[in-house]
């Protein structure tokens, strides 16, 4: 074939590509293939979801419809661990830390004071089972039909559970579930989802659903966002994988192997500073304060992830309300945790102590872990904080409903704001689609490759 009909041909391939409705633009490439730019609409968020911003969505709904029917963690009605696996053995995570990260998710909820909480992503059922008994109602959603059919033939008391993804909170069938547990048009105080945003496509989908549930509640309410994978510590969690796989490889090979590792994840990371800019434009003010997860034992759900509670509507403390005393951790760390934080903690008024190094994460003097913090507490009306801007510094606020708001500042992060598994997933998906498109409208003709490029054309999407 000359030259001249092989541009001809590939002229006519990238016409044919433009002309798909997930395509924006198409072009022959250097190197022979072709270059396609998606669709605005393909892969949108809002106001409606894009066919391979759905195609993402649904393919995370398989993977759990298969593993809560499958069942394989199941050790009780109110305790079913499918799915829970550590990343570098694939082994089960140990029974005893998973009811350790029930009971610290739960305390958090409750430390909130709901009594009308909607759940998203209520998984098995880990905290409805757990919560329901403390409150005036609760309605979970899930996106496996087997988790909602099994929840729902539990019986638990002033509770509904129905299948939604958790973009749906203004959905019919969720309403009508509120309706029904909560009363005619009433809102739940507290919006939930906890452990589900690693499934979301980007931050686009996340703001979408941060701005869902935060309509669905009114003034003075929570919406708590839990088991957050931090993007800022996404190459140290690969790095240890690499490290614990290959114990021999020198420093520059696990580095490159968990680059690329953290390159490649499927699953969405964020700091707070994204959440800071999702609630950019909220018609009502909204705080957010952060919190470090506290469990007992060294794992991955410990050292690289993060809790969020955003307390929604106007905040105007009493005239004689006390100001948060600041004092920095390096000033009384001298004696030991529990005696150390009674100095700081000593005194009148509301106080953070911070600058505190985490232990997992830090060598560093004075560093202590999230759980030995939460033991020195020792039932006092604390909290363990995550510093909003640097992951691997801890604070200590007390009372602990006197937290700082990181929405008053919004620091740069340390480390990547985001990691979005979605442009992954389209450089992979849209050319599958497109060969088959041209497989139809052109028979016999020769399959170019087809990369994805971004809105410029000069690079990958």
């Amino acid at each position: 074939m000359s030259d001249h009909t092989t541009t001809e041909q590939t002229a006519r391939t990238a016409e044919l590509l433009a002309a798909h409705p997930w395509v924006a633009r198409a072009r022959p490439a250097p190197d022979g293939g072709l270059h396609v730019v998606p669709h605005p609409d393909a892969v949108a968020a809002a106001p409606d979801h894009g066919p391979l911003l759905r195609e993402h969505l649904e393919q995370w709904a398989e993977v759990y419809e298969w593993v809560y029917e499958t069942g394989e963690g199941r050790h009780a009605d109110d305790l079913d661990l499918s799915g829970w696996r550590s990343s570098d053995t694939g082994a089960p995570l140990p029974e005893a830390h998973m009811r350790d990260w029930v009971d610290r998710t739960v305390d958090l909820v409750l430390a909130q004071r709901p009594s009308r909480l909607l759940e998203l992503g209520c998984g098995t059922g880990l905290l409805a089972h757990r919560l329901h008994p403390r409150l005036d109602g609760y309605v979970g959603t899930d996106v496996a039909q087997v988790a909602v059919d099994r929840l729902t033939a539990a019986g638990l008391p002033r509770t509904a559970f129905v299948r939604a993804a958790a973009h749906e909170t203004d959905a019919p069938r969720v309403r009508d579930a509120m309706d029904h547990v909560f009363g005619p048009q009433v809102r739940p105080d507290c919006v939930l989802f906890n452990s589900v945003t690693q499934c979301f496509p980007d931050l686009a989908y996340l703001t979408a659903v941060l701005h869902g549930a935060l309509a669905a509640v009114a003034d003075g309410s929570t919406v708590i966002v839990g088991d957050i994978r931090h993007s800022g510590l996404v190459l140290d969690h690969f790095t240890r994988l690499e490290r614990a796989r290959d114990p021999e490889a020198d420093d520059a090979t696990v580095t490159a192997r968990a680059t690329a590792a953290a390159a490649s994840d499927e699953e969405l990371s964020f700091a707070p500073a994204a959440v800071v800019t999702a609630l950019v434009g909220q018609p009502r003010p909204v705080r957010m304060s952060v919190h470090a997860r506290t469990m007992a034992e060294d794992t991955e759900l410990t050292r690289y992830r993060y809790d969020i509670v955003l307390h929604v509507g106007p905040h105007t403390p009493a005239p004689d309300t006390p100001r948060v005393r600041r004092t920095p951790w390096d000033a009384h760390r001298g004696s030991g945790t529990r005696e150390a934080l009674r100095a700081a903690l000593d005194g009148d008024g509301p106080v953070v102590v911070h600058g505190i190094p985490n232990a997992l994460l830090a060598d560093a003097p004075g560093a202590v872990t999230p759980y030995a913090l939460r033991e020195a507490l020792d039932g006092t009306d604390a909290a363990v904080l995550l510093d909003a801007a640097d992951p691997r510094l801890l604070a200590v606020v007390s009372p602990a409903h006197r937290a700082p708001a990181a929405t008053e500042q919004a620091p740069d992060p340390v480390g990547p704001a985001a990691h979005e598994p979605f442009p992954l997933f389209v450089r992979r998906r849209l050319p599958e689609v497109l060969r088959d498109h041209l497989r139809r409208a052109d028979p016999g003709a020769a399959l170019p490759a087809i990369t994805v490029v971004d809105g410029t054309g000069d690079g990958p999407s």
